[in-house]
């Protein structure tokens, strides 16, 4: 018997499918003999480029009929989607032979656009009863030749639609251009063309409530399998073998610490204190800048969150391939709903560092995260606009998400951040503070923070990177992801060594008698963030074909976001992991 899915997460998949009804394959999709089923246009943009995308008809396409647009919902324009309605009239089981769909004199302004953006390997997308299917709009013949002045450029104006249906129901469509039917472009001269197509349709057996399993089945087959189990396999070795080599060194010295604290207690009470037990009456002094400190908690603690939601979502089938807009929608929900974790934990870790400022600590945390992002957003749309491309996103959008802030996040924030205040517990510390700090001893270079940062970000990198690739494959570029189980694992080994590993350096730290670790222990746990802003580099440079100033800037600047995001998240769970470790080993030992 099926266990019940939480509570919580059951609203949130129906939110998200009430917010975006189109996420939903389950909507009723039955037609009669010769019933128009919906052909929606979607957008055109070059291959490479998966952000530069612009409408259909912005390219000197024709219609035979009034184009319309279709309503979407608000993760489907975050997704920069922008459906009307396609030249090609597509009824249920209509069979149609070469028929002319529209005709348009293309003039000499027309003909070097297309020229300009078959250049550019420009695809087309499409989607038929919301199931979507893509094509190029044409070809370059270059011959062996060299000189682009001398190439032959042809327009595909031909399109063959063979679609499959079970009973009343379509459950397959794929679209194919003819290489018999071309239009020469290379002259700069006008052209007639007439835009034409084929429809066949065939009958299948494949059930409707497993149409969507051929783009899943698409990054599922044995090939990629081996690849992400092999990859699971190596961090997991790689991890154990590291973690473990460390847990024994550190358990081992640990046992050493407290035998040699217990007998020293016992037998020489006079005897001068050594190591990090000497730093127990500085080592809970409260830092500087606390308020940014709790802050940083605080939004780190809600992106966590935000994170575990995403994947619980994942795995219980919302995000299916081509659903249009599911994951932006979820983001933007969940990210709103949680925003009183955020304020409750920043502020509650704020009062008990004594600070008195809570409002402004409050208002720090909403920014933290929020302020980066809409900066770059409003940069990167500013970029969209000029060139006109579908990222750009719609004001009336801009509006929505602006309410959603306003009267949900923003709201949450302030009602966390008063019972966070109110709240009113102690720092739970093991041992009492000085009146005066310790002196710090000096240090070798390699036990400075931005070394400590390199090797805290190096062990839980190591155990991501291959999968990294497959993520980044999917988000900007036309490979399918939906092993979201894999996926999780390696979010779940991620968060364990990045605990394990900030703990290991806090212990190095105050066994050199620095006593300093707060912040040091947020910098070492979310330095993994710059580790994979720097794979961004070279996935650039060296696994990608993006160019052009707009798909960059948006390649570099949304993935800035991505990665600080990631920094406080995994800045969160090593800070969390330290401080536990830290009281721990502190209440093991009699603190004077």
């Amino acid at each position: 018997m099926e266990k019940p899915r939480p509570r919580l997460l059951l609203l949130l998949v129906f939110f998200i499918y009430g917010v975006s009804p189109v996420i939903s394959d389950g909507s009723d999709h039955r037609y009669k003999v010769g019933d128009d089923v919906p052909l929606y246009a979607n957008k055109v943009g070059p291959f490479h480029n998966p952000s530069e995308t612009y409408r259909y008809f912005d390219l000197p396409f024709c219609s035979s009929a009034p184009v319309k647009e279709k309503k979407e919902a608000l993760g489907e324009v975050l997704n920069g989607d922008r459906l009307v309605t396609a030249p090609y009239k597509l009824e249920f089981l209509g069979e149609k032979n070469s028929q002319v769909a529209c005709r348009k004199r293309l003039s000499r302004e027309d003909v070097a656009q297309f020229r300009d953006v078959i250049s550019k390997d420009y695809y087309f997308q499409m989607y038929y009863d919301d199931l979507p299917i893509w094509g190029f709009l044409g070809k370059v013949v270059k011959d062996g030749k060299s000189d682009p002045s001398e190439y032959k450029y042809y327009l595909f104006n031909h399109l063959q639609f063979e679609i499959f249906y079970n009973k009343d129901r379509v459950i397959e469509i794929i679209v194919r251009t003819d290489q018999s039917f071309l239009v020469d472009l290379t002259e700069d001269k006008e052209v007639e063309v007439d835009f034409t197509y084929t429809v066949r349709w065939k009958e299948t057996e494949i059930p409707f409530e497993k149409r969507m399993e051929k783009y899943s089945l698409a990054s599922s087959t044995p090939h990629h399998l081996e690849i992400h189990w092999f990859s699971i396999i190596n961090s997991c070795v790689t991890v154990l073998l590291l973690t473990g080599f460390l847990a024994t060194i550190l358990m081992r010295v640990l046992k050493n610490d407290f035998v040699k604290y217990s007998h020293d207690e016992e037998t020489a009470d006079d005897q001068e204190e050594t190591g990090w037990k000497l730093l127990h009456g500085d080592v809970f002094r409260f830092p500087k800048h606390k308020s940014l400190l709790a802050a940083a908690l605080g939004s780190g603690t809600q992106l966590f969150t935000l994170a575990v939601f995403i994947f619980m979502l994942a795995l219980v089938g919302v995000f299916y391939p081509y659903n249009r807009g599911a994951l932006f929608t979820a983001l933007v929900v969940i990210y709103a709903l949680t925003s009183g974790i955020a304020g409750y934990t920043a502020s509650s870790f704020y009062c008990q560092l004594e600070g008195t400022n809570w409002v402004r600590n409050v208002m720090l945390t909403g920014s933290l995260f929020c302020g980066p992002l809409l900066l770059t957003f409003s940069f990167l749309n500013t970029v969209a606009i000029v060139y006109q491309a579908t990222a750009a996103l719609p004001f009336g959008t801009i509006v929505v998400i602006f309410l959603i802030w306003a009267l949900v996040t923003s709201p949450l924030l302030i009602l966390g951040g008063i019972a966070g205040k109110n709240r009113k517990s102690e720092f739970q510390a093991p041992c009492r503070t000085t009146k005066y700090p310790r002196e710090i001893p000096p240090m070798r270079w390699y036990r400075r923070t931005l070394p400590q940062m390199a090797m805290a970000g190096f062990l839980p990198f190591s155990a991501i990177y291959i999968e990294l690739y497959y993520i980044f494959a999917s988000v900007w570029g036309h490979r399918i992801y939906t092993i979201y189980s894999i996926l999780s694992i390696v979010f779940l080994i991620l968060v364990i060594v990045t605990a394990f590993i900030t703990v290991a350096l806090t212990y190095f730290q105050l066994a050199a008698e620095d006593h300093e670790w707060w912040w040091r222990s947020l910098l070492c746990g979310g330095s993994t963030g710059v580790f994979v802003y720097a794979y961004c580099l070279y996935y650039y440079y060296a696994r990608s074909d993006m160019t052009g100033f707009m798909q960059t800037s948006f390649f570099f600047g949304y993935m800035a976001c991505i990665c600080y995001g990631f920094f406080l998240m995994l800045g969160a769970v090593g800070f969390r992991a330290s401080l536990f470790f830290v009281r721990h080993i502190y209440r093991s030992i009699k603190c004077e």
